[in-house]
């Protein structure tokens, strides 16, 4: 008997979903980030994960996780990713303002660090850039009361 797998598709969708509901709480869908919510800016969505999957494992060392994001890591959370030896990181979209998984810089598989993550991108890359496409332009059109240019 063989087991199927879920996909890589599926994780993702699974992150969409996350990201619909940061959405929704105004927060900038890369999964669930909670940047806002909790007014920490180190509050992105792959920073509560590792968090959240350091206990569910009981260590500090995710040798054998997979991260799922939908959008490419920023050099924040790749720095993190490598440090709890998270064996591979899938995503969405590229990010090339920002991007620490080879767009700006690759902090993932940076030879002179004590670990690589395996990378995974371009997963339902048009479902991850349309809902953070849409947030932006939303923002955008606020009125000009909202002066926190940061978020946009």
């Amino acid at each position: 008997m063989m087991i199927d797998l879920p996909s890589d598709e599926y994780f993702m969708r699974e992150a969409l979903r996350q990201a619909g509901k940061a959405y929704e709480a105004d927060e900038v869908p890369v999964a669930h980030n909670q940047v806002e919510l909790l007014k920490d800016a180190t509050a992105h969505a792959e920073m509560l994960a590792l968090t959240q999957a350091e206990a569910a494992v009981g260590d500090w060392r995710l040798t054998d996780c997979d991260l799922y994001v939908t959008k490419e890591p920023c050099a924040m959370c790749a720095g993190a990713l490598v440090h709890v030896r998270i064996q591979r990181v899938i995503f969405g979209c590229a990010d090339p303002g920002a991007g620490a998984a080879g767009s700006v810089i690759n902090l993932l598989q940076l030879p002179s660090l004590n670990h690589q993550c395996d990378i995974t991108s371009g997963v339902l890359q048009n479902e991850c850039s349309v809902i953070l496409q849409d947030f932006f332009r939303k923002r955008r059109q606020q009125p000009c009361g909202n002066t926190d240019k940061s978020q946009i």
